[in-house]
């Protein structure tokens, strides 16, 4: 390796899994908690009764527990890459990689569970469709935000 090569991908890599934890963070509290618009299981046990909602909250905490690991995760890449004097620190890499996390999150998470095992959906209901569309539509758009920011601090 020459002395003054520079690699970016561990801030990268970090980057994307602190996207996807906190991307996660956000999805649950926001439409889980907060506005209460589903729960992970919601389409399958809608939580009509306590017992049901009771489940509910507990694949919900499940849910935060493995956003909370990939934030965790994020933190130890970030600190490892820290160590490394190969790996330039520049804000955008970082900032791209987290929209990219995020992105990647929505998008997977999205066609995983709202279109494919249908175990909820992001707002139930009239247009439901176009809730989970645009739920989609968001990931895509965060992955391309984080690549072009990640090619313009590679330039």
């Amino acid at each position: 390796m020459a002395m003054n090569e520079q690699h970016d991908g561990p801030l990268i890599a970090a980057g994307i899994a602190l996207g996807v934890g906190l991307g996660g963070f956000v999805d649950g509290i926001a439409l889980h908690q907060l506005l209460q618009w589903h729960n992970m299981l919601s389409s399958r046990l809608p939580p009509d009764n306590l017992v049901d909602m009771k489940i509910n909250m507990m694949w919900d905490g499940l849910f935060h527990v493995l956003t909370w690991l990939m934030t965790v995760v994020g933190l130890a890449l970030l600190w490892r890459a820290g160590g490394r004097s190969d790996v330039p620190w520049r804000g955008r890499t970082l900032l791209g990689g987290l929209a990219l996390g995020w992105g990647l999150f929505n998008f997977v998470e999205g066609l995983v569970d709202h279109e494919i095992i249908g175990i909820h959906h992001v707002h139930p209901g009239a247009h439901e469709l176009a809730w989970d569309l645009g739920f989609l539509g968001s990931g895509l758009l965060l992955v391309g935000l984080g690549t072009v920011l990640i090619i313009a601090a590679r330039r």
